[in-house]
C-alpha cells in the first residue's frame, strides 16, 4: 500500500480528485475478496492504462512474497476497479510470458523502481491486467 487507509477513504470520499495524482504518478483503487475472510480489501495501486484495460503491479516493494491482495484475486478474479470518479467490476489475470516484457516497460516508465524491486527478490514480480466487465 502507499500510504493505506488514509489514501483509500481520502480517494474514495473525493471520486479520485484527491489520491489519484501520487508522487507524478497515478493511483488506481482495487478491490479484492479475501481469499480466506471472504470479506472485501482495498488497495491504492499505481497503475497505467493499456488499451481498454488497467494494468498493475504485485510488486510488494520486492518482498520475497507475493502482496496479499495478489493471493486474493488469484483465488477470485473477479474484482472492483476505481479510477478517479469511474468505478466498475473487472476481471484480473496475471499477463502472460509473451505480454509481461511490453507492460512491464509501460509500468517502469512511470515507476522505475520496480526494476529495482526485482532485482531485491527471487520470484518474478507479477504484471496484472484488469479487464472491464
Amino acid at each position: 500500500m502507499l500510504y493505506g487507509k488514509e489514501h483509500v477513504e481520502t480517494y474514495q470520499r473525493t471520486g479520485g480528485a484527491e489520491g489519484h495524482d501520487w508522487n507524478g504518478t497515478t493511483i488506481l483503487l482495487l478491490t479484492t475478496r479475501g481469499r480466506r475472510s471472504g470479506r472485501s480489501y482495498t488497495t491504492p495501486l499505481i497503475y497505467q492504462p493499456h488499451g481498454d484495460s488497467y494494468v498493475v503491479v504485485a510488486s510488494k516493494g520486492g518482498a520475497p512474497e507475493d502482496p496479499d491482495w495478489y493471493a486474493n484475486l488469484l483465488a477470485d478474479p473477479e474484482v472492483e476497479v476505481q479510477v478517479k470518479a469511474d468505478r466498475f467490476r473487472a476481471r484480473a489475470r496475471t499477463a502472460t510470458d509473451e505480454e509481461k516484457p511490453e507492460l512491464w516497460a509501460l509500468m517502469t516508465a512511470t515507476w522505475p523502481d520496480y526494476d529495482s524491486y526485482q532485482l531485491k527478490t527471487d520470484r518474478p514480480i507479477p504484471v496484472v491486467v484488469l479487464e472491464r466487465a
